[in-house]
């Protein structure tokens, strides 16, 4: 076995772990025979050696037992200094531990050290606005300064335990969701109350509870449930028929009212879908001048590299333009960039992550602008969970607290009277693939997916949540309502770009300021003095 290490250039452990799997898997005796390790060199593949068959069988006479063999092979790891022959595919090598990030990057030429991305270099389209709304604001976006940041309503302010829900806890959410959406929705369309769903009734009747599926599968029209509410139907389901709808847009989790017949008890025949919007923000404190704010989201370096030289590219328009508020995404350190995948950066995560956030709070600081950081559960340094609570500012300089706001994702913002939702999570992405809608006309599938983020009065309504994402329920509940409607939405996402008024809000989707190995898009908004808000918007290639 000593031999068979040696003359075909195999590590002791990986020699021993194939002869324990072939022994194993061929249910053969522990004692190593010389047809045995015929038959293992047969089954692994291992090319024979000119010293192997005359000269091992006799040194087998006395075969030792496979206890002893693997203990002779693990023997050999402090005396083989290197293997005989080369891998054909060498293991890619992590670099030392003493190495430290700060040596490849600096604010000011942010990576020196690292290869730039050639297909981001090369890349065409730079400045072109691929999507506007509102009035042009002029020969130039320019911010004034001297604008005021703050949370809007209950935020959630610091981290949080998770992985602790219990399955009462989380019906109990549910159910006071569905009665407090149903008091919302019984006031506001004058309804005289709610039936049971499992009660025949020849005339129309109105019912509560939210969408359902009656399998495992993705929802579709023959497949929709209306679980009714606990107070009035005690949580019985009840299968939908929308056969006489001409328009419907529904997904699991959607809370409704819902009129229709139901005969039998056993199939509701819908009639009408009733739904209900927030009240809009109060604007107490309006702008008296113009205000810019400048949105991008991450990834802030190509997927082929370290290099963040868009980020270095938005820093530098932060500092031409000088917008009042800039919003950044997450992530800032990308959980699905190969590099870390591989685990081949030049440090470590949370090494790589600080410096990032040091070179955006710095590179700004010339600029004065207001800055907001909203996490992303693609984070690799944050808490992995929904909603998720702000970035630590422990190491965040005196000299920049007043400026710069660590909000949680998702989050309702006031700036300078006009409230901003903002969420990171790819909601967009996740209701689109569970929606099901039918429509008599032309239908637009992102304003649809908007309004039920607003008549919902959630950030995320969708349930049973994405698979990418960790939900605490009782912490969605508290933490991300809407509580009123925003006058802006932000809501980045790997579906196309858009800017879009839906129910009185202007809602924006500015890309990813990458994409894959390319440059990708950001966004600016320029608010002017009106009675209400009108926002002249802009989607750019960086």
């Amino acid at each position: 076995v000593v031999e068979l290490c040696l003359s075909h250039g195999l590590g002791p452990v990986a020699l021993a772990n194939e002869l324990l799997a072939f022994v194993t898997s061929k249910d053969l005796e522990p004692q190593l025979t010389p047809e045995g390790l015929d038959a293992f060199e047969h089954e692994v593949g291992i090319p024979p050696s000119p010293l192997h068959p005359k000269k091992l069988r006799g040194a087998l006479a006395h075969p030792p037992s496979l206890e002893t063999s693997l203990f002779l092979c693990c023997s050999l790891q402090g005396s083989q200094k290197r293997s005989n022959s080369t891998p054909e595919t060498p293991r890619p090598k992590r670099a030392p531990s003493s190495r430290s990030p700060y040596g490849l990057f600096s604010p000011g030429s942010f990576s020196p050290s690292v290869t730039p991305s050639q297909k981001y270099s090369s890349r065409g389209g730079r400045g072109e606005v691929v999507a506007s709304f509102g009035s042009e604001p002029g020969p130039a976006w320019r911010g004034r300064g001297g604008c005021s940041v703050r949370v809007f309503g209950n935020g959630l302010g610091k981290p949080y335990k998770f992985m602790f829900q219990k399955a009462l806890d989380v019906r109990e959410v549910l159910a006071s969701r569905v009665e407090e959406l149903g008091e919302v929705l019984r006031r506001h369309h004058g309804l005289d109350g709610f039936s049971s769903t499992a009660l025949p009734a020849q005339e129309p009747v109105t019912v509560l509870g939210h969408i359902g599926c009656d399998g495992n599968g993705r929802l579709n029209p023959q497949s929709v449930l209306l679980l009714g509410d606990r107070e009035h139907s005690g949580g019985a389901p009840v299968p939908l028929d929308l056969s006489e709808l001409q328009e419907y847009s529904l997904f699991p989790g959607q809370v409704l009212a819902v009129e229709g017949t139901n005969s039998t008890g056993r199939r509701l025949v819908v009639s009408r879908l009733y739904e209900v919007r927030l009240p809009q923000g109060v604007w107490g404190n309006f702008w008296g001048e113009q205000r810019m704010v400048l949105v991008a989201c991450g990834p802030f370096t190509p997927s082929d590299g370290v290099a963040f030289e868009p980020l270095s590219d938005l820093l530098e328009l932060v500092g031409r333009e000088r917008p009042d508020v800039l919003l950044l995404f997450g992530p800032f350190l990308d959980a699905k960039h190969e590099q870390v995948e591989s685990c081949q950066l030049p440090g470590s995560f949370s090494d790589v992550f600080r410096l990032c956030l040091r070179t955006i709070v710095e590179g700004t600081r010339s600029a004065g602008c207001q800055l907001v950081l909203v996490p992303s559960l693609r984070d690799v340094c944050h808490d992995f969970v929904y909603p998720q609570p702000p970035f630590p500012c422990q190491d965040l300089p005196k000299e920049d607290r007043a400026r710069v706001l660590l909000v949680s994702e998702p989050c309702t913002l006031d700036i300078d009277g006009v409230v901003f939702g903002l969420s990171s999570t790819d909601l967009l992405l996740h209701l689109g693939a569970e929606e099901i809608s039918s429509s008599s006309g032309i239908s637009d599938r992102f304003t649809r997916i908007l309004r039920h983020v607003l008549t919902q009065r959630s950030f995320y309504p969708l349930y049973p949540p994405s698979e990418e994402l960790n939900v605490d329920l009782e912490a969605l509940a508290a933490f991300a309502a809407l509580p009123v409607t925003p006058d802006v939405l932000v809501t980045p996402s790997e579906l196309r770009f858009f800017i879009k008024d839906v129910l009185g809000c202007v809602c924006i989707n500015p890309g990813r300021l990458t994409k894959g190995r390319t440059g990708g898009t950001y966004g600016r908004l320029l608010d002017t003095p009106r009675s209400s808000p009108c926002v002249a918007a802009q989607v750019v290639r960086i």
